[in-house]
């Protein structure tokens, strides 16, 4: 059972997801259970998961990591933000098999102390791109080190991913280790060394793991740990 970490309540009065995740985890075997921001009794749904992914989405309040408001961030989910903390504190504690994808790897960083750079082109440049405008996914490579545990995972240290963000990690949090980079620098993969099973990644694997194998590796072993609970 894999829990999925929802968007926001929209103004239909709906929460949703992109189906490319539901997707991905079924093709590794797990099965996809949608949890949406506002639930409270997290110590009562958390017995009933055997690993979560932290979902891509709209960026984080600024105010969570003493940031500066910048004309660039949109679509902020206090709702979203404060209940994903909460999920963020649970998974570290009871070592629950997690998968944070963009937003979802800034927010793990954020739940520690660690802070995010509000808009990637004014600290890097635009050497490498890392969401095509207006707000659209763009290919851009990606190096993992050898040596880590993700590249385990992924059976690959250098690779083409999609890329979908204007933020980024700025300073990492105590317990994180870097381990993947793109060309300018910017930080794109985290690992946990004090945790079973936690990698975070700034690019979206779901977007192309249908197609890709290197992507939907993370996937694959993400339910492949949770069946080991």
């Amino acid at each position: 059972m894999i829990g999925l970490t929802t968007y926001g309540r929209g103004p239909n009065n709906r929460f949703m997801l992109p189906g490319e995740y539901v997707d991905a985890v079924r093709r590794a075997g797990g099965i996809p259970l949608l949890l949406p921001p506002g639930e409270e009794r997290l110590d009562a749904v958390l017995p009933l998961l055997n690993a979560v992914v932290l979902t891509g989405g709209g960026d984080l309040h600024p105010g969570l990591y003493g940031g500066q408001s910048h004309e660039t961030i949109y679509m902020v989910e206090t709702e979203r933000d404060q209940t994903e903390l909460q999920w963020a504190g649970r998974l570290l504690e009871t070592g629950v098999p997690t998968l944070a994808i963009c937003r979802g790897a800034q927010l793990l960083n954020v739940s520690r102390g660690g802070t995010l750079i509000e808009h990637l082109p004014d600290v890097m440049g635009e050497t490498v791109i890392h969401r095509a405008p207006p707000r659209e996914p763009v290919a851009h490579p990606v190096r993992v080190l050898p040596e880590s545990r993700l590249a385990g995972v992924l059976g690959a240290t250098d690779f083409s991913c999609m890329s979908w963000h204007h933020q980024g990690i700025r300073r990492v949090a105590p317990g994180f280790e870097v381990v993947a980079y793109a060309p300018d620098g910017t930080v794109e993969g985290l690992e946990m060394p004090a945790h079973p099973w936690l990698f975070a990644v700034q690019w979206h694997p779901e977007l192309t793991a249908a197609e890709d194998p290197i992507q939907q590796r993370l996937f694959d072993a993400l339910v492949e740990a949770a069946g080991g609970r």
